[in-house]
């Protein structure tokens, strides 16, 4: 939180807070130590905010593996031989090598 509060014209989000009681108090600290009743908001806004960095840093390396693993992917599936073709007569998938259609019976060329 330093470089964002230094960001911010050196805010500290955690001393926010919003006093119940009726009297002043310069700090939270302050108001805490002398028992008065507050709502620290500021430590809400530091929580979010962290929150969301932390969100955020985690979406971008997932989405670096997933581009990672997609390139890898991409390399291993290299197009296989064909081991079969069709029959020009029957239109039935038959080995490379036959010569005759086991279907036909007819002769290939």
């Amino acid at each position: 939180m330093p470089p964002i509060g230094r960001l911010l014209g050196r805010i500290n989000f955690s001393d926010l807070f919003i006093n119940l009681s009726g009297t002043h108090y310069d700090s939270l600290a302050a108001a805490k130590q002398a028992g008065a009743a507050v709502i620290a908001y500021g430590a809400f806004i530091n929580a979010v905010v962290n929150f969301l960095i932390i969100a955020f840093v985690l979406f971008l390396i997932i989405k670096a593996v997933n581009h990672m693993l997609r390139l890898a992917k991409q390399k291993e599936e290299a197009p296989a031989a064909p081991t079969t073709k069709d029959c020009t007569y029957c239109f039935s998938k038959i080995p490379i090598k036959a010569t005759r259609c086991p279907q036909c019976t007819s002769q290939l060329t």
